[in-house]
C-alpha cells in the first residue's frame, strides 16, 4: 500500500511531465509544498524505482511509477464524472470530493461507476480517462486563442485548476463539445470576440487560454 503524498506526487508528475521531464520546483508549485520536501520525496520515490531523477535534468516516471499515476487518475476521473452527472455536486465540490475519494476506493467500486456511467471516455472537464487497462488518449489539444480565426470549432476540454474559472466558463457555455468560432483577437494578449450559441461575445485572453480545441482540426 503506497501513501496518499506518494500517490499525489506520481499524479502531479505525470500530469506536469507530458512526453519529457518535470523540475523539482515545478512539483513544489503544483502541490504547494516546499523544494525540500519535494527533493527528500523524489529519493524516496527513486528508491521505490517509481521515478528516475538526474540532476539537471529532472524527474520522469518509470513504467512503474506511471501505471500508478494513471490508476489515481482515471479514479480522479472517473469519480468526477459520477459526482457531477450523476449527484449534481458543483465544480469546486466535486474537484474536492474526488480528490478525498481518489486514494480509497476499491477497484470493485470503480468498475461498478464505470459500467454505471457507461463506460466514459472523457470526464467533465473533457479529460481523456483511462481506460480500464490503463490505457489513455494522447490527442494534442491547443489553446482557444491560438484557433484559426472564422473557423467552427468544437471545445474539446477545459482546464481543471481554477474553480471559479469554470464556474464562468460553464455560465457562458464554453464547455466541452460546444461549437465555437474565433472571429477577432485584440493585440497583446487582449480579449477574444467569439461566436458561441448563435451570438457574438467578448472573452479575456486568460479565460481563453483555459479553453482548448483539437490541434488536428485547426
Amino acid at each position: 500500500m503506497l501513501s496518499v503524498a506518494v500517490e499525489d506526487y506520481l499524479k502531479t508528475i505525470y500530469k506536469l511531465q507530458g512526453e519529457g521531464t518535470v523540475s523539482k520546483s515545478s512539483i513544489a508549485q503544483s502541490l504547494g509544498v516546499s523544494q525540500a520536501s519535494v527533493t527528500n520525496m523524489v529519493k524516496r520515490l527513486a528508491r521505490l524505482q517509481m521515478v528516475e531523477h538526474q540532476r539537471y535534468k529532472g524527474v520522469s516516471l518509470t513504467p512503474a511509477g506511471k501505471k500508478i499515476a494513471l490508476e489515481i487518475v482515471r479514479h480522479h476521473r472517473l469519480l468526477e464524472t459520477y459526482l457531477r452527472e450523476v449527484l449534481g455536486y458543483s465544480w469546486a465540490q466535486m474537484h474536492e470530493e474526488a480528490e478525498q475519494l481518489e486514494h480509497h476506493i476499491s477497484e470493485e467500486f470503480e468498475q461498478r461507476i464505470d459500467k454505471l456511467l457507461g463506460f466514459p471516455t472523457r470526464d467533465p472537464h473533457g479529460h481523456p480517462i483511462p481506460n480500464a487497462e490503463l490505457v489513455i488518449d494522447q490527442e494534442v489539444t491547443v489553446p482557444l486563442p491560438a484557433a484559426t480565426l472564422g473557423k467552427a470549432l468544437q471545445v474539446h476540454c477545459v482546464a481543471d485548476t481554477n474553480t471559479e474559472l469554470l464556474d464562468y466558463l460553464d455560465s457562458i457555455g464554453l464547455m466541452p463539445d460546444v461549437e465555437v468560432t474565433v472571429c477577432a483577437k485584440a493585440p497583446f494578449d487582449g480579449p477574444l470576440t467569439i461566436t458561441l450559441n448563435g451570438k457574438n461575445q467578448v472573452i479575456g485572453h486568460y479565460a481563453a487560454s483555459h479553453v482548448f480545441v483539437l490541434a488536428d482540426d485547426l
